[in-house]
């Protein structure tokens, strides 16, 4: 089972890949979390403390290995470097072992000069994430990068299920608009809602009507929970400092239906 988390900035997204990671985890799943978003925030999510996290080098930034695997140094663009090299060792080398039981890898992403060239790096990511998908045995959850970028660049187009994270309100349902168009030309087999944040009586039926309105159907809904900002503010992770909050709960039933959809 492989899950992509996406959706527009600020919706939830990196709590929601967390806490799913973390569920499936519970469930017996051998499980990697990767955090593919310029932004990375996963590692806090699932426990690890702000000085620990901060040591993390990216994929994307690591100069030692996109110079040993690609034979090129990183930022080289337009320099000629290894397409075939082999990228089996890297998860075991570089994913970290968080408090929550799931193994991360943060990839990170390349910013490029322009769009589409080609540089070591950005081929490293490709040919790490084809593994990753492909190959290896075990469920993956991918905090993605906010908005659409992702998908232009190919990234997504191995998982099973793309999950877009929604919010009530517009610029919310215009990103996930446009996600959910472009998951589709690539390919992408599941693509579905998820509703975060419902907190006023009209909020879930926005976000329904939004779903019958795109044609993209709705797994589930989050209703807010002050849990969850408790624990943004704290710089804690929700799943250490509140295992049962409501919110948690109603993940849960989101990831038994991811579960009873792979089987």
């Amino acid at each position: 089972m492989k899950i992509a988390v996406t959706g527009k900035g600020g919706v939830g997204k990196t709590v929601i890949a967390g806490t799913l990671a973390w569920i499936l985890r519970q469930k017996g799943f051998r499980v990697l979390a990767i955090d593919a978003d310029p932004n990375a925030n996963l590692a806090r999510a699932l426990g690890l403390g702000l000085e620990e996290a901060e040591l993390i080098v990216p994929i994307s930034e690591n100069r030692d290995i996109i110079e040993k695997k690609t034979g090129a140094k990183p930022g080289s663009y337009g320099s000629l470097f290894r397409l075939n090299f082999t990228v089996d060792d890297i998860v075991e080398k570089y994913a970290i072992e968080t408090p929550s039981g799931v193994n991360l890898l943060v990839m990170g992403v390349v910013r490029q000069a322009a769009t589409g060239c080609m540089c070591p790096a950005n081929h490293l990511l490709r040919m790490l994430l084809r593994h990753i998908l492909m190959r290896r045995q075990e469920a993956v959850v991918a905090d993605m990068e906010a908005g659409t970028e992702h998908l232009g660049r190919g990234t997504a187009k191995y998982m099973d299920i793309m999950l877009v994270v929604i919010e009530p309100n517009a610029k919310a349902f215009e990103t996930a608009y446009r996600i959910g168009n472009l998951a589709k030309q690539m390919g992408i087999r599941k693509i579905m809602l998820v509703g975060n944040k419902a907190s006023e009586p009209g909020d879930e039926a926005a976000m329904k009507s939004f779903a019958e309105r795109s044609g993209i159907p709705l797994l589930g809904m989050i209703h807010y929970d002050p849990l969850v900002r408790e624990a943004d503010l704290s710089g804690v992770s929700l799943l250490l400092s509140s295992p049962l909050a409501p919110a948690i709960k109603e993940m849960r039933a989101i990831c038994d239906l991811l579960v009873d959809m792979s089987c």
